[in-house]
């Protein structure tokens, strides 16, 4: 079978390998729709940490199963389906607390071991998702779209809560179409207008253009001067964190799901005056994936619009230069293996 191999960093190859045999407790997966996330990006241009070349990317993905065991989820040969990415190792604290999102031995697809950009894949029967009639390119975008979900989770948010999310990549906009679920009131801040212009699309309530808006202005009018009820931070970056801490209303709930590089300097006292609750964010639990696919099969969220791409798996190289260099305008792209038949 074929399988997409980063080499080396900016090096992407076509491999033939061994078709996966299934050990017990697994299923013959037929992969379709693979995602590309910030994650595979960074395993592409070498600044992924955790990884080890050479590697096969991708945890976001769609599959159809060719052989499965017996089982009690009611899954059979030829169901469409996804998989819950994140292997725990069952011993750590985190995992004996149920925190498996967490593990302190985490191993993601595509990062940590082998991911899902190749023909075929072996996937342990309890990883699998129930697809509840989607699409392939829906089930591509369930993980991305639960991260922000479990994220959100994490901030209890309530229907009619005032809700700041910095950031409109991916992830920031899934919090959005999460939140707008939810009942919340949603203002949307990033530095590009394609981004926010989508953000506008999928609902958000108030779009704030960091470098030609004025910020403070636009978020006081937008809560009255009261500040947010929920502040998601999804660029990683210490301005936006600071943002949030300072348009936090008392008591507010700040969920970090960027993941940081630079050091965040400020003085403390802020969050204690406010009594501020900060939450930091990883992975996601299955019953993230679950819950979204019930939201999407409602038909009361489009995840398709998040789509900028499609790729064939022979043009995958493309598809990762094409991110490298992205200038914001390109969202989700995926990698096509095949259509469910």
């Amino acid at each position: 079978m074929k399988a997409i191999e980063i080499t080396k960093p900016y090096e992407i190859k076509i491999i033939e390998k061994d078709k996966p045999v299934p050990k017990d407790g697994e299923a013959l997966l037929r992969v379709l729709y693979c995602g590309i996330c910030g994650a595979d990006v960074a395993s592409f241009t070498g600044n992924q940490p955790f990884t080890t070349y050479p590697r096969i990317p991708g945890h976001e993905f769609s599959a159809q199963i060719i052989e499965i065991p017996e089982n009690d989820k009611g899954l059979k040969a030829g169901d469409v389906i996804t998989c819950n990415p994140y292997f725990n190792c069952g011993e750590c604290y985190a995992c004996k607390r149920g925190i498996v999102n967490a593990c302190h031995d985490n191993q993601t697809m595509g990062v940590q071991r082998d991911g899902s950009f190749q023909e075929y894949i072996t996937m342990p029967v309890g990883r699998i998702i129930c697809g509840k009639g989607l699409s392939g390119k829906q089930l591509a975008l369930i993980e991305p779209f639960s991260i922000s979900t479990h994220a959100l989770s994490r901030a209890q948010v309530k229907k009619g809560d005032n809700l700041l999310i910095m950031g409109a990549g991916p992830i920031g906009l899934f919090a959005l179409l999460r939140a707008k679920s939810m009942g919340a009131k949603v203002a949307v801040a990033d530095l590009l207008e394609s981004r926010l212009s989508l953000a506008e699309s999928y609902g958000a309530d108030m779009i704030i253009n960091s470098k030609t808006d004025d910020f403070s202005v636009k978020c006081d009018n937008f809560t009255d001067g009261q500040g947010f009820d929920v502040c998601v931070e999804a660029c990683g970056a210490p301005e936006t964190f600071l943002a949030c801490i300072d348009k936090a209303a008392h008591g507010a709930n700040i969920i970090l799901i960027g993941n940081g590089k630079r050091e965040t300097t400020f003085v403390h006292s802020i969050i204690l005056k406010k009594e501020l609750n900060i939450f930091g964010s990883r992975n996601a639990f299955t019953k993230d994936f679950e819950t979204l696919i019930d939201l999407v099969s409602s038909g009361a969220v489009d995840v398709t619009k998040m789509i900028s791409g499609v790729y064939e798996a022979d043009r995958a190289k493309d598809a990762f230069d094409a991110l490298a260099h992205n200038d914001g305008s390109i969202n989700k792209l995926l990698i096509r293996f095949a259509d469910a038949e």
